[in-house]
């Protein structure tokens, strides 16, 4: 597998080579679920009730989420900076106390989740009916997160190292396997809800398997035992890790809390029916980012790289490219889902009743997607930066301090109803998107000038 040298100087270039490659990762690890989703919301007489059920369980699943991002979006922006800086053993220590990590944390998640399945749904807003479809899918999902964290978590440190193919088949790997096998244990086997999940766990395991071979024997930097000096400055570089990852762990910490405040919102004011329209929005939205996903995740290994090197021209350069790639498709991806979403939604679903309601939800949901991107270019770049405090309270501030209240107070106060709920998403991406990009700018580029000045 060719190798991506992120010291030559083409940072366009790169990116593209690393982007694309990501941007089909992406799209395959997107598969996992989506397809779980697509074939559920298909199941004879029980479909779109089981597709809400599942929705339900997004809260967990996003919250695993967070801690593989923790350790894995925390450690690879570390272990590309001392690679730039030419420090190999720091790079190594960086990546082994991270798989630890992901280990450690993947078991304590799993008890957790496996004790307290129904009373943690019934938290999210789970009604008597979906906790019927709800439970047994998560159960199931629950004991697959050592493979989905290890899988996840591990993926950006192959990609730091200049193997962003190698990362994507990884992950395609995982979802081929899934997409094969959905049908075969919902449908031919008749296990139904809880035959999604077991696909699921299935090919996690599969791609967890693959990057365990990649990283322990074919890795420029392996997956190794704990050296004595590793065990001494575990606590020193788990901090390190946790205080970078952090931002991205708040970012999938309070993508949980909002869903379930909507689902909760919803459940009060809508019923079982709009929490199925949620999961539908949720999804759509999960299928349009990803390559806003993979642009900044493309990113993010040459910007810290470069940054690591002390080049701030090809920093600035990284910044603008991603920037305007991701922007440029995401007013596309807006303009198709504006004009026609209807075959967004019909890849969940067919039921016509959900049909009626959902397309004027998409419609608010995502009068603001471009904004995204903004949010999402100043995030990948205070990360990638080891910026730790501007990317934090930015993940806080678009989803704690203003999508939450929102969700609340829109529907009730404003009188909004469900389209309140709804409605709190652009508003966030206009307000939070605007407010981290802007001053990523007027704090980042002084500096990367300043250190052009010092050369």
């Amino acid at each position: 597998m060719k190798k991506v040298d992120f010291s030559d100087g083409h940072i366009v270039r790169n990116i593209f080579k690393t982007a694309l490659p990501m941007l089909l990762a992406q799209v395959m690890n997107l598969l996992y679920n989506i397809i779980d989703r697509i074939y559920i919301g298909r199941i004879p007489k029980i479909g779109t009730s089981a597709l809400g059920a599942v929705g339900l369980s997004f809260p967990v699943i996003i919250l695993i989420t967070a801690f593989t991002v923790l350790y894995g979006s925390g450690g690879s922006p570390l272990f590309s900076i001392s690679l730039g800086e030419g420090n190999r053993e720091k790079a190594e220590r960086i990546m082994n106390t991270s798989f630890r990590l992901l280990i450690y944390t993947s078991a304590v998640l799993m008890v957790i989740g496996l004790i307290f399945t129904a009373p943690i749904l019934r938290l999210f807003g789970a009604s008597e009916t979906a906790l019927m479809y709800a439970v047994p899918y998560l159960r199931i999902y629950l004991i697959g997160t050592v493979f989905s964290m290890i899988s996840t978590g591990m993926n950006p440190f192959i990609n730091a190292q200049g193997y962003p193919g190698m990362g994507m088949l990884t992950v395609t790997l995982g979802a081929v396997s899934n997409l094969i096998m959905d049908p075969i244990f919902i449908f031919g086997l008749k296990f139904g809800v809880q035959g999604a999940a077991i696909a699921t766990v299935l090919s996690q395991l599969l791609s967890a398997l693959f990057v365990m071979f990649f990283l322990t024997k074919k890795a420029d930097i392996r997956i190794r035992t704990l050296t004595n000096k590793d065990k001494a400055l575990f606590l020193t570089t788990t901090k390190n890790i946790v205080s970078l990852g952090v931002s991205a762990f708040t970012m999938q910490v309070t993508n949980s809390l909002v869903s379930i405040v909507c689902n909760n919102m919803l459940s009060r004011i809508g019923g079982d029916l709009y929490i199925s329209i949620m999961t539908i929005l949720m999804s759509v939205r999960q299928l349009t980012e990803v390559p806003v996903l993979a642009i900044a995740e493309g990113s993010s290994p040459i910007i810290s790289f470069s940054y690591g090197a002390k080049k701030p021209t090809e920093v600035r350069k990284a910044i603008a490219t991603m920037t305007i790639l991701g922007t440029s498709y995401a007013l596309a991806a807006w303009l198709l889902i504006i004009h026609f979403p209807a075959f967004f939604i019909r890849i969940f679903s067919s039921d016509a009743e959900l049909l009626k309601d959902a397309i004027p939800a998409l419609h608010l949901y995502y009068f603001a997607f471009i904004f995204m991107m903004f949010q999402f270019s100043g995030q990948t770049t205070f990360k990638s930066l080891n910026k730790r405090k501007p990317a934090i309270f930015f993940s806080l501030l678009r989803k704690v301090i203003i999508v939450v209240p929102l969700t609340i107070l829109l529907p009730t106060v404003g009188h909004m109803g469900t389209n309140g709920v709804f409605a709190a998403e652009p508003v966030s991406n206009v307000l939070g998107g605007t407010a981290c990009f802007a001053t990523m700018l007027l704090t980042v580029l002084p500096e990367l000038k300043q250190m052009e000045a010092k050369k």
